[in-house]
């Protein structure tokens, strides 16, 4: 039986795991290293990329600025989160907002640290996304439409910093990046839609606050479609293996997620719709392996 100091450190590391959402952090390095394995380094021994110390360095150094950037979020939107997350905030909350400022700190020191390993450039770039998910969270954040888009943005960086290390500038990789990029771009818009109740409380001037539900479900709809062309482009322009067979079934959910939008009023609607986004990105990443199943047998064999 564990002591109740004891069970309270628990508490207070699970909170510090929720703050920082370690779920997500894992499955972006493993996106980064499945990304540089199969997309961006095909033709390399699978060794020499699992092994190349400066890929560990770029993907620690991701990792670790993410952390930060969650706990910087979390820090500005403390009073927002108590009303639209009620349960995960009362979680974050066993966590004092003082050790959250000194964790933010020493991780984008630790980010820092690990990208002066790769390079000055490394260095730079990570400064960058370091200043760049402040200023957002500061200011950006509660900007209609300019706050999705850098958030978007933000998000994909990690995957920008691999791509410019292999330096592999095929067309097929930017088809893939907007792909992404728009699917995490309609993500946070259905995250106006979902947060509105708090978003509201707190002044947050997000699209459908100030102007209308329907305005932000017009939009995201539009975007919806956008991402059916790099699907169909992925599918019939580009050799992808058997992730062809995701992007159709990726076709097909987002037609069931514009029927779901069009019918979609109250917080689990919008919930389920979320869901579904999130479905679909963690699949995508599995469903990188499928691009050369040749290749993968190859690799672990």
């Amino acid at each position: 039986m564990l002591s109740r100091k004891n069970k309270l450190l628990l508490l207070k590391l699970l909170s510090l795991f929720s703050v920082v959402r370690g779920y997500n952090i894992l499955m972006i390095a493993l996106a980064q290293y499945l990304a540089s394995i199969y997309i961006l380094s095909p033709d390399l021994p699978l060794r020499k990329v699992v092994f190349d110390l400066n890929l560990f360095f770029i993907v620690l150094a991701s990792a670790l600025v993410i952390a930060s950037g969650y706990i910087i979020n979390n820090f500005y939107d403390a009073e927002k989160d108590l009303i639209n997350k009620p349960k995960k905030s009362m979680l974050d909350r066993l966590v004092s907002q003082r050790f959250k400022l000194t964790t933010y700190f020493i991780l984008n020191f630790l980010a820092v640290f690990a990208a002066s390993y790769v390079s000055f450039r490394a260095v730079l770039f990570f400064s960058a996304y370091i200043f760049g998910i402040w200023f957002y969270s500061h200011k950006l954040k509660k900007v209609p439409f300019i706050g999705n888009f850098v958030s978007a943005t933000l998000a994909i960086a990690p995957f920008f910093a691999v791509f410019v290390y292999y330096k592999n500038f095929e067309n097929v990789i930017f088809v893939h990046a907007i792909f992404l990029f728009l699917l995490i771009l309609v993500r946070e818009m259905i995250k106006d839609l979902e947060n509105m109740k708090g978003d509201l409380a707190q002044n947050y001037r997000t699209i459908p606050i100030l102007y209308d539900p329907k305005v932000s479900k017009f939009m995201i709809a539009g975007l919806i479609l956008l991402t059916l062309i790099p699907s169909l482009l992925l599918i019939m322009k580009f050799d992808v293996g058997l992730m062809n067979y995701y992007f159709m079934a990726c076709i097909a959910l987002l037609i069931l997620f514009l029927v779901l939008l069009l019918q979609a009023k109250t917080k689990k609607h919008y919930v389920w719709l979320h869901n579904i986004l999130k479905f679909i990105i963690i699949v995508g990443v599995f469903s990188i392996l499928l691009i050369d199943i040749d290749l993968v047998l190859n690799r672990i064999l």
